[in-house]
């Protein structure tokens, strides 16, 4: 049997661990708000569009669509979010934020900036961008694309 690379040098582990380190400074200011990372995600990412279908939505979330199904009903009972026909397709549906979905985004964003800039003053703002591009990089080479 071949010899394993030492646990130190783990990409995964250490991408988890990274992943780990990054939320544990989020995850309080967003249960603060009353939202899961994963309801925040969500939000972040239909702040950016007008309207996106469920399919696109899961994609740019990065989560499996029976998570996401139980997080919309979710952010809709809580009315963040809205699920209208599709204007080109009536079999299918669209989502949106609501009014109220835009304040939460309105109030959590800056606290989520606020979090960025304490990243940035431990890590710099040079390393951190070089870590994204290294990560868009890293991914591209795997054959999994960035979305943006």
């Amino acid at each position: 049997m071949s010899e394993l690379r030492d646990i130190k040098h783990s990409l995964p582990m250490l991408l988890l661990q990274a992943r780990e380190a990054a939320m544990a400074k989020f995850r309080p200011m967003l249960r603060s708000h009353g939202l899961t990372e994963q309801q925040w995600r969500v939000i972040r990412v239909l702040a950016s569009v007008d309207v996106m279908d469920a399919s696109q939505l899961a994609k740019a979330s990065l989560l499996l669509a029976p998570s996401l199904t139980r997080i919309l009903q979710h952010l809709v009972k809580q009315e963040f979010i809205r699920r209208d026909a599709d204007a080109t397709d009536q079999r299918k549906s669209v989502l949106c934020l609501t009014v109220k979905g835009q304040q939460i985004y309105a109030v959590v964003g800056p606290d989520s900036e606020a979090l960025y800039k304490d990243i940035e003053a431990k890590f710099s703002t040079e390393k951190l961008n070089t870590l994204y591009q290294l990560l868009a990089e890293l991914n591209i080479a795997l054959d999994v694309p960035f979305e943006s």
